[in-house]
């Protein structure tokens, strides 16, 4: 059985060479450890010698280990352990862990000593240290056999390592804590095997993981985090320009050399029997066809561009033909080494007649065709609506859709709608189950959007024909605006129906614009009764006064529509232009190019490929490169300027990969561009006048981890017009001024951030090319408020990062208290005696030691931009269940059993936080039992002694005080009890309201 294993695997196996390890964390009460090192990879682990007494040991071994498929080696993860032995409790203390990606496994004679620093296993874990290993395949090595004490010695298959490796979790179940890991393995295995019984009894469903499935999704998926964010020194247009950089427009992008060819029309053309004419532009392999004309208006006004990079001829010839043969009936060529160099800001060539030659060379004919050809860059005029070489191959219905382009968004206002009261309303006829008094409300639509107000309540001081509601409902319109307001007044008539008793049409050409928070004039509408049907209530209508109802509705200006997260704003300018001010700056991005972009579709049976575009969002304005076809690095070279008005504020930056160019998808509504990735740099990050040259990662969040799907290329300059305006900006609210004084509560941001977000890929849905809802959504991070295991443990985090400096200054205390450092706990007393004495010197010398740290750091400052951290955002080692469950829909579409699954994680979790909302709760309430009489001789302790201690803080000087409630705290330990203090037992001995709990 064992010679079947292992012929099975390949002929080249893992090693595991494992060096040294420095700085250790010592374990035993000598202040030393006895460590040695555990590697986990595919199922098989071996371990090292121990290392007596060694905080910084050298080992030297090699770990050989089977590999089943080496094509899979990206996709795995080699795990090490390093322990300390205690040979007196015949167990183990953790002293660090290392997950190493395969994508760091190199070939024999490549490789290299890698240094990685411990990682915790818990929150708690008190881990320091680094570990060096080499990683490598190898044909020469044998596996080695692991002996009963963990030591590598001869050969051995995979399911003994494994088994091993039990031994070895059993062995570590012994001490203190024995029972409790048992159990906990018990109730483990007892899961599995569960969930595996019921496996056996559900068939398996392609898009809900199984409980099998569920299994292997306990297993974290493991990322490798190596240097991400990489300056580049490309060759940018303005570097040859240095003595006007102003000159030259397109100086943050490499400038790229096209051939372009001008058709413009053609005249002296005469065909036997009629037909349409195209002009076709032949350079080498490459041939551009225009657009077919009728012989009344031969005009095509067509532009060629051809690369010069793909140019493999001397010459360039144009033909005109009958759209029907494939010969040509006059043609005109040219040298291109004849052609002319166009130098901006020159304007274009004029186009010029030639005359054309037939197949047989005569010119003698009144054939004409007039056009113009010129060499120029990517800066020419043309270049955005030009046909390009490289995209021969896309069918004409998808040629629109790889054009640059740049987008406006809509300006979008806050429409406010109170609804106040109505006259004179004829209720509808009710059901016979129904009660016999009108239940009337009002619902409001703008285009899709609907709302609705409460039923209004019956009141002995209204007729029940004057409904009063006083509700207001916010929306969100985009210029221009020329919709329609509709009001509607319904009757709830009987279960699930409602009768329209009124409704009332109103232009929002009509309504009122505000900029500030003075209320507009509230005003009556007349309702329009014309719905009514039966002759009898309309003359009955006749009779009676005619209903209206009470508005105040308003074009909210002073606000910012936010469509886009909050933390991620591009924009924070009102929205009437009015409040404006001057922009303080200018931004400049170059869009080089991306490298090693992951293949998004195979084309016609060949190797993958891709499609790229990119979009940049910032402000009201979108870009949309060109998309380069069938490219996995594609060169883009575009350069796009935005002018900004606050420095907190961030770019976006997308790479897509456009369907839309099949001509299978080309017209399919439900073809969706893929994501490949997406930056963000914050402009406040930025210095002025420097150029920044990176290759940016590009990182996707994949159902199975993390995927880096290529490299963005950007070079980016942001400007300062005016410095002492740029700083103005820091003082001022970072949000328009009727946020403040009028805000929006947090539900209503975000119903509206919705609303706003679909008015703006409705209207780009529009253009052409058009940037597809997906687009959109991913750009303004629709999906950043939805529930995430995974953003849960990073935003967890990163509040620990924060607090750990309180920690850290409570742990300097607390050491110094400890005199374990005579002098320095001496030096920390007389610094406290000083500060007393002088306490006007405390608030200067705070801040001047915060002066003095900040320009300390300046040297250390960040030089480069921030970018998509692995680490930060927990998605270096997360779990497949709890990527399933980020990507999953919302409601669930998973089976009941995950779904259980979930909820019970989710309850732990809860359970975790009510415990910490409890003990808080508990501590406050203590506090308001000093005083409350709850329990009365702790009170009236309590009173007695703030009686007292008003006299003695009259009698005796503040700094008296302060000195020796310094002086009690700092004591030395051989003056302190190891008991709680007298107050602390006090406080905890008061009652709270827990009592009172069910």
């Amino acid at each position: 059985m064992s010679t079947n294993n292992n012929s099975n695997h390949s002929k080249e196996k893992l090693v595991v060479e494992v060096v040294a390890a420095h700085n250790l964390m010592p374990k035993n009460s000598e202040g030393s450890s006895s460590p040695f090192v555990e590697v986990e990879f595919e199922n098989q682990r071996l371990r090292t010698q121990v290392k007596y007494k060694d905080l910084n040991p050298i080992w030297n071994e090699k770990l050989v280990f089977h590999i089943k498929d080496v094509a899979d080696l990206p996709y795995r993860t080699i795990e090490a352990n390093v322990f300390n032995e205690r040979r007196s409790s015949n167990s183990r203390n953790f002293l660090g862990k290392v997950r190493v990606s395969g994508t760091n496994i190199a070939k024999e004679g490549e490789e290299v000593p890698q240094l990685y620093t411990l990682d915790k296993r818990s929150l708690f874990s008190h881990i320091r240290g680094e570990i060096s290993f080499k990683l490598y395949l190898s044909t020469r090595e044998e596996v080695k056999e692991v002996g009963a004490n963990g030591i590598v010695s001869s050969s051995i298959s995979a399911p003994s390592a494994l088994a091993s490796g039990f031994s070895k979790k059993s062995k570590k179940l012994q001490g203190p804590n024995s029972t409790m890991a048992a159990n906990h393995q018990l109730v483990q295995e007892t899961k599995q095997t569960q969930q595996n019984q019921n496996n056996n009894h559900h068939s398996k469903n392609v898009d809900q993981p199984s409980p099998s499935e569920v299994i292997l999704m306990n297993k974290p998926i493991l990322i490798n985090t190596g240097p991400q964010l990489k300056e580049t020194q490309p060759q940018l247009g303005g570097e040859s320009l240095k003595k006007d950089k102003a000159s030259s427009t397109y100086d943050l992008v490499e400038q790229m050399q096209y051939l372009y060819v001008r058709v413009v029309k053609s005249k002296g053309i005469s065909l036997f029997g009629g037909g349409d004419l195209v002009a076709e532009v032949k350079v080498g392999n490459y041939r551009g066809i225009t657009k077919r004309v009728g012989l009344n208006n031969v005009e095509w006004g067509q532009v060629f561009a051809f690369s010069k990079d793909c140019i493999q001829s001397s010459m360039v010839e144009i033909f005109v033909k009958d759209s029907s043969k494939d010969d040509f009936l006059g043609r005109v060529w040219f040298d291109l080494n004849e052609v002319p160099k166009r130098a901006l800001p020159d304007s274009q060539l004029a186009p010029q007649w030639y005359r054309m030659e037939d197949k047989k060379g005569d010119k003698s004919k009144t054939w004409k065709v007039m056009l113009s050809i010129w060499f120029g860059t990517q800066a020419d005029e043309a270049f955005a609506e030009a046909w390009h070489s490289k995209s021969a191959n896309v069918n004409f219905d998808g040629f629109c859709s790889i054009k640059s382009k740049v987008y406006l968004s809509p300006r979008l206002w806050y429409l406010r709608v109170s609804i106040i009261e109505a006259q004179d309303i004829v209720p509808g006829k009710k059901g016979p189950a129904m009660i016999s008094f009108p239940e009337l409300f009002v619902k409001v639509q703008v285009g899709n959007h609907v709302l609705r107000t409460r039923i209004a309540q019956p009141s002995s001081l209204r007729s029940l024909s004057n409904p009063y509601w006083n509700d207001e409902m916010m929306f969100v319109v985009a210029e221009p605006i020329d919709d329609y307001l509709l009001v509607f007044v319904e009757d709830k008539i009987g279960p699930g129906r409602d009768e329209v008793v009124g409704r009332v049409l109103l232009p929002m050409t009509a309504i009122e614009k505000r900029t500030d928070e003075k209320p507009v004039v509230s005003r009556w509408f007349n309702i329009d009764n014309n719905h009514f049907n039966n002759a009898a209530e309309e003359s009955k209508m006749m009779t009676r006064f005619g209903s209206r109802i009470h508005l105040r509705v308003s074009l909210d200006g002073g606000y910012h529509v936010l469509d886009e997260a909050t933390m991620y704003s591009s924009d924070l300018k009102p929205t009437d232009k009015r409040l404006w001010k001057p922009h303080i700056g200018v931004l400049e991005m170059g869009i080089l190019g991306a490298t090693g972009l992951m293949p998004m579709k195979i084309k016609e049976g060949k190797k993958g490929s891709s499609d790229a575009y990119c979009v940049a969002k910032y402000g009201h304005k979108w870009i949309r490169t060109r998309t380069v076809v069938d490219s996995l690095s594609p060169k883009w070279n575009e350069q796009y300027t935005w002018e900004v008005y606050d420095p907190c504020t961030v770019v976006t930056i997308g790479v897509f990969d456009n369907s839309r160019i099949n001509k299978n998808l080309a017209n399919n509504p439900g073809a969706r561009d893929s994501r490949i990735g997406k930056v963000r740099i914050r402009l406040s990050t930025l210095e002025f006048d420097r150029v920044y040259n990176h290759s940016y990662p590009l990182l996707m969040l994949h159902t199975s981890g993390v995927k880096k799907m290529g490299e963005l290329h950007l070079a980016i300059r942001f400007t300062c017009a005016n410095m002492a305006n740029m700083m103005h900006m820091y003082t001022m609210p970072l949000l328009p001024k009727m946020h403040f004084v009028n805000p929006l509560s947090v539900n209503q941001l975000e119903t509206l951030r919705y609303q706003a977000m679909n008015v703006v890929a409705s209207r780009f849905s529009r253009a052409e090319p058009q940037l597809g809802r997906e687009v959109v959504e991913y750009m303004l991070d629709h999906d950043s408020h939805m529930w995430s295991m995974r953003r849960s443990k990073a935003n967890f985090f990163r509040l620990m990062n924060v607090l750990s400096r309180l920690v850290a200054m409570g742990r300097f205390v607390e050491l110094m208290r400890s005199w374990n450092k005579p002098a320095y706990s001496a030096l920390f007393v007389a610094f406290f005696l000083l500060l007393v004495a002088f306490p006007e010197l405390i608030i200067p010398m705070i801040l001047l030691y915060t002066a003095f740290l900040g320009l300390w750091r300046y040297k250390s400052r960040p030089r480069q931009p921030p970018h998509m951290d692995i680490r930060l955002s927990q998605a270096e080692s997360v779990y497949a269940d709890e990527l399933d469950e980020e990507f999953d829909s919302f409601p669930t579409s998973r089976s009941a059993e995950v779904v259980r699954m979930r909820y019970d994680r989710l309850r732990s979790v809860a359970g975790r936080i009510q415990t910490v909302v409890r003990d808080m709760a508990t501590q406050g309430e203590r506090f308001q039992a000093l005083l409350s009489w709850r329990d009365p001789r702790a009170t009236f302790l309590f009173s007695i002694f703030c009686l007292i201690a008003a006299i003695v803080f009259y009698a005796v000087p503040i700094r008296v005080v302060v000195v020796l409630l310094g002086l009690y705290v700092l004591r030395p330990p051989r003056f302190r009890s190891k008991l709680p203090c007298q107050p602390l037992s006090f406080f905890r001995r008061l009652p709270t309201m827990a009592d009172s709990l069910l």
